[in-house]
């Protein structure tokens, strides 16, 4: 009876992270959509950072990993350049990333689901998307790497910059300074 038990609770864990990765994954493929329809995000920039522009496409790069921070429920995408270094073993084999490598995390608030038929927490509104590049010429003193972030408004559908310059993620990633700064390993497929 303990082994049935067990393999239920194991199972109805399973099925609820299949269920976030699903709801995520949809989400990801319509963030680019009618949600921002009122606002081009392209034409926004943090004030002498980087621009939302220079993240283009973000939204179709390859998930990196998903996880959930205290009330948030994130998915970390990374464009072809990092994908290949990360399946190359970087940062773990002690190689940075190169240079054109960029990030992106998309926050969600994070919900119950109401159609699930196990607890199940899911995607809500979107909370903010924020993003790295590395440009070892462009950031020398700051890792080689520029940050941004662009919180959500879901109401309007629409974003707002957040803090100034290319160095307002780099007091935070200092931590990981022997992981080139990234956070984020690259998840077993």
């Amino acid at each position: 009876m303990r082994q049935k038990s067990s393999f239920r609770a194991q199972r109805s864990v399973l099925t609820a992270s299949a269920a976030i990765c699903a709801a995520i994954a949809a989400l990801v493929a319509n963030l680019g959509g009618g949600a921002v329809a009122a606002q081009d995000k392209y034409s926004l920039a943090v004030p002498d950072g980087l621009a939302f522009s220079e993240f283009r496409g973000f939204e179709d790069w390859a998930t990196v990993a998903v996880s959930q921070s205290g009330d948030l429920i994130e998915a970390i995408l990374a464009n072809p350049v990092m994908i290949e270094a990360y399946r190359a073993g970087a940062p773990e084999n002690g190689q940075p990333f190169p240079d054109g490598s960029k990030l992106a995390k998309i926050h969600w608030n994070a919900k119950k689901s109401e159609e699930a038929p196990s607890p199940t927490i899911v995607p809500g509104a979107l909370h903010d998307v924020d993003f790295m590049v590395r440009d070892s010429k462009r950031f020398p003193d700051i890792g080689g790497w520029g940050y941004a972030q662009f919180d959500s408004d879901p109401a309007s559908g629409s974003f707002t910059p957040v803090g100034s310059g290319a160095d307002c993620g780099f007091a935070c990633h200092t931590i990981v300074k022997a992981k080139d700064y990234v956070f984020t390993a690259y998840g077993k497929r």
